[in-house]
């Protein structure tokens, strides 16, 4: 998910890493927070009012849309307070042995 909040944020700040950089990591801790939607619609009015091109805007608008159209799995608020883990990369990564395991010929049970 964090990807999806870098390429808008050297949009928007493309003169300057240092401010790029802030500004994605107040959107990620807002979306931590279970803000998601709010994200999104600051996301199109940051895109708004320097008046981007419909090509300058994609990256931001291609960030909002996914916000909005996962905000119901992005609860991350509610995840980190029930202990649950928010990451993906566990998973990825017993995926990545399962599939390894298969293709070198193992076979489970």
């Amino acid at each position: 998910m964090i990807q999806y909040l870098w390429k808008p944020a050297f949009v928007i700040y493309y003169q300057t890493a240092t401010q790029a950089e802030a500004w994605g990591s107040k959107r990620l801790q807002l979306i931590l927070e279970g803000k998601s939607s709010s994200v999104a619609s600051g996301l199109r009015r940051s895109a708004t009012l320097p008046k981007l091109t419909p090509q300058e805007r994609q990256p931001v608008d291609s960030c909002a849309r996914y916000l909005l159209n996962n905000a119901k799995y992005l609860k991350y608020d509610d995840y980190l307070k029930a202990g649950l883990p928010i990451g993906t990369g566990v998973i990825e990564g017993a995926c990545g042995h399962l599939i390894k395991d298969r293709q070198d010929g193992y076979h489970w049970g």
